[in-house]
């Protein structure tokens, strides 16, 4: 059980169940103002998001540092030097490398990509990768994506070998910044949002000359002497380029979908539904899914994690391969591979999690979890440490244990920002980075006893019981009533969903189990009919992993829950469905 954290009361509630019914348009505003969206202008632009409504100031990009860029890679492009693209190994740095090369590669810049290896390079600009840069492509420059922001030494020993370096980033700024030749930056976007407005910047400035540009979906464009009028003015052109890998980073790098995430993600989903990419077209195949019926769970649930594993087992080059090649016999061999490759990630992350849960339970429960052993793998501690936040609605951290170094992944749950309380323990550790939610970094083995018992004093002064209480924030108490189809349809202006913008939820008291069953291959999902007292409609209601609730319902049962709406689709046939979130009894 959860705590309902009810957003708005407006609607009285008397015996427990609110009165009547209401107008949709009552409800929608009610949703507007919860997701502090006011005024008609602004609401306007949250209804109908378009991609004309974005400059680079709205979206915290320098322009000064774009154009400093720029002219770095106009002067690589007209004297022919090699540069290369250095991406990080998640499927934000992998769509956002992709970005960049594709552009770069298709305006004639001598470009190749570069991923590093998880556990031989680790994170981010190495000495490793830059030796090989140096050696192999005799690149003069390097264009960093998904990092780079820290990598103050690095990008001076880059520099010590003559190569210039253009960081385009997303994670925080450090107190003292790399001296490269640009650092292209904003927090509001995810690395494959930052690539697309650089890139579409980048072509627009190069307007000097006729350009044609060629790009993986099939598409080609020729570019007229005198470039464009204004950057993000024509939309047609920007919806044919590279909004799908953009809309993918941007939903499996969870930023918030906001502003011009939320406009990314919704012209990015229409593009990847009807995407000539042969590389999303065999991956989508391979996934078992169909162009025309991706969102935002499927791509960030399915696709996502497909590219994602590749960087946590093997080799994320091939991802990026995948993801740029035009040959659909390779992509066909890629696809398959990141399928099996992602299902021996599955089976190994269910593993270590069962490991992981059970080392929690022989210890004492403290308020930030901290395991550590050297049979996990680098690249699904932060998956476990995910889970563990599941299974105990606690901080976590997850160490994959070394001789001499070890790696860690952390989690967070909502009000303990995590990379700032790691970076209090600093003095411990080589390197951090990450996010309020989720965060890595590097520690000497031998430190790995001190560095717990300091962070576990941390979480014991800072979180308290509300901290730790699981909670669903909830729109407003509904009457089962206004669930209607035009009232469905209504909500879907609030889509795409996910992080910032989640789902409307709503709660309903008093409503009646009419039946409910287990369903699911280990029948760990609840499945129930329930029915508003006042009213003959029946709604179909689905809880997943909610199993555990079956034993303690019983027929026409009066309970309280709390729920989105959703549309289910089964043999043709469409109905109207709620997705539980919780269920209360009131009666015990």
């Amino acid at each position: 059980m959860k705590k309902w954290v009810i957003l708005n009361d407006k609607f009285k509630v008397q015996s427990g169940r609110p009165l009547g019914k209401f107008k949709v348009d009552e409800i929608i505003k009610i949703l507007l103002e919860n997701r502090g969206i006011k005024g008609k202008k602004e609401i306007d632009k949250f209804l109908h998001p378009s991609l004309d409504d974005l400059t680079i100031e709205s979206v915290g990009l320098e322009r000064k540092e774009l154009d400093k860029a720029v002219a770095r890679i106009k002067k690589a492009i007209d004297s022919k030097e090699s540069m290369v693209v250095y991406t990080d190994y998640d499927a934000d740095g992998v769509c956002s490398g992709a970005i960049v090369w594709e552009s770069l590669y298709g305006i004639g810049a001598k470009i190749m990509p570069y991923v590093p290896h998880r556990v031989d390079e680790g994170y981010g600009l190495s000495k490793k990768g830059i030796d090989f840069i140096k050696g192999v492509y005799n690149a003069k420059l390097i264009i960093t994506v998904d990092h780079g922001i820290s990598a103050v030494e690095k990008v001076k020993y880059a520099d010590s070998l003559g190569i210039d370096t253009i960081i385009l980033d997303h994670h925080l700024k450090p107190a003292k910044l790399p001296k490269a030749k640009a650092i292209i930056h904003t927090t509001e976007l995810a690395a494959g949002g930052i690539a697309w407005f650089f890139c579409n910047y980048l072509i627009s400035k190069l307007k000097g000359k006729s350009y044609s540009v060629s790009f993986t979906s099939g598409e080609s464009f020729g570019h007229p002497r005198g470039g464009f009028k204004a950057l993000l003015q024509k939309t047609e052109y920007l919806l044919s380029t590279n909004l799908d890998l953009a809309a993918l980073a941007t939903i499996a790098d969870l930023v918030p979908l906001t502003f011009a995430n939320r406009a990314i993600v919704k012209f990015g989903l229409e593009q990847l539904n009807k995407t000539e990419r042969v590389g999303f077209t065999a991956l989508i195949k391979e996934a078992g899914l169909k162009k025309g019926d991706l969102g935002v769970y499927e791509v960030g649930h399915i696709l996502a994690p497909r590219i994602n594993s590749m960087g946590r087992l093997m080799h994320a080059i091939d991802a990026l391969r995948l993801l740029c090649t035009r040959d659909k016999e390779r992509a066909s061999a890629l696809a398959k591979q990141l399928s099996s490759t992602n299902r021996e990630r599955q089976v190994l992350t269910e593993t270590a999690t069962i490991q992981a849960i059970e080392m929690v339970r022989h210890e004492q429960l403290t308020k930030l979890l901290f395991i550590s052993r050297k049979e996990f793998k680098e690249g699904i501690i932060g998956l476990v440490a995910g889970k563990l936040v599941e299974e105990f609605y606690r901080p976590a951290i997850v160490v994959s244990q070394g001789e001499i170094f070890s790696k860690a992944s952390a989690r967070s749950v909502n009000g303990f920002n995590i990379v700032e309380t790691l970076h209090k323990a600093s003095e411990l550790l080589e390197d951090v980075g990450g996010h309020p939610m989720a965060a890595g970094f590097t520690v000497a083995t031998k430190n790995l006893t001190l560095l717990k018992s300091k962070l576990q004093k941390i979480a014991g002064r800072e979180l308290d019981k509300e901290k730790l209480t699981r909670s669903i924030k909830v729109d407003m108490i509904l009457n089962l009533k206004n669930v209607t189809t035009d009232f469905y349809n209504k909500l879907q202006q609030f889509a795409p969903f996910g992080v910032g913008n989640p789902e409307p939820t709503f709660a309903s008291y008093n409503a009646e189990v009419i039946g409910a069953s287990l369903v699911g291959r280990d029948r760990q999902h609840l499945k129930m009919k329930v029915q508003c007292r006042d009213s003959s409609y029946i709604f179909e209601a689905i809880g997943f992993s909610m199993g555990d609730i079956f034993r303690k319902i019983v027929p026409h049962q009066l309970i309280d829950i709390a729920y989105s709406i959703d549309e289910n689709r089964w043999n043709g046939n469409l109905c109207l469905q709620l997705k539980l979130k919780d269920v209360k009894f009131p009666q015990q």
